[in-house]
């Protein structure tokens, strides 16, 4: 193989192999460009969640951290917040503050009516956590299918390159190691592809998976704290 290189070799591949390292190739640039824009996206997600949890413990009021909620698009954490506290402003308790009830708004309903709004507010929430962490997990499947399908596609391409291979050593009648190397390594290079391919999407989407369910976490936790203020706003203590 002295004085052959992997492009010589791709090169003078045939149709299929070049097939082949083309769906490998879209599959890899696909994959790394999902990587990059997930790096983004939940670091931005992080950040500005970690901002809004602060600002929203600190607030004066609900309303007041409704406003200031428009500085944080890219938090999971928003999105939660903004549901429940427009269903708990549907019952006019809206503008307390977080760590009581400041006076002057009546936020004692009658016990049933007070069970229906807390169960309200809950599915709210449940819903909009399920919301967000779907968006947040746009497009992991396509990791998980870069990493499960490629190396298969690989190793079909290096097959019908052996297969190509040894047609060709009998149409020439000649088996030395010369005449047979180049093909075989031809063929090789596609289970190669498939797996520089597979490997960083394997990795990159149980990467992410661990971080969304951070995410998730940050999510019910936050929750339970919402829950926990309206129990208070809606039993008037």
């Amino acid at each position: 193989m002295s004085g052959i290189s992997v492009l010589h070799l791709v090169l003078q591949a045939g149709p299929v192999a070049k097939g082949v390292l083309l769906l490998l190739l879209f599959f890899s640039i696909a994959s790394w460009a999902i990587i990059i824009a997930k790096l983004r996206t939940l670091r931005k997600a992080e950040r500005q969640s970690d901002a809004f949890l602060h600002l929203f413990r600190t607030s004066k009021n609900l309303s007041a951290a409704y406003e200031e909620a428009k500085r944080y698009p890219a938090s999971p954490v928003v999105g939660l917040f903004r549901e429940g506290f427009r269903e708990l402003s549907q019952h006019g308790r809206g503008n307390p503050h977080p760590g009581g009830n400041p006076g002057g708004m009546p936020l004692t309903p009658p016990a049933e009516r007070g069970g229906e709004i807390l169960e309200g507010i809950g599915r709210t929430l449940r819903h909009a956590s399920l919301k967000e962490l779907s968006q947040i997990e746009r497009h992991l499947i396509f990791l998980a299918t870069t990493g499960s399908v490629t190396p298969f596609i690989g190793l079909f391409g290096t097959v019908w390159g052996i297969i190509d291979a040894f047609v060709g050593i009998g149409a020439a009648g000649s088996a030395n190691l010369g005449a047979v190397a180049p093909g075989i390594a031809e063929a090789l290079i596609a289970t190669a592809a498939g797996l520089a391919a597979a490997i960083p999407a394997v990795i990159a989407y149980n990467y992410f998976v661990n971080r969304i369910r951070g995410i998730g976490t940050r999510l019910d936790l936050f929750t339970l704290e919402f829950m926990g203020l309206a129990e208070r706003l809606v039993g008037g203590r």
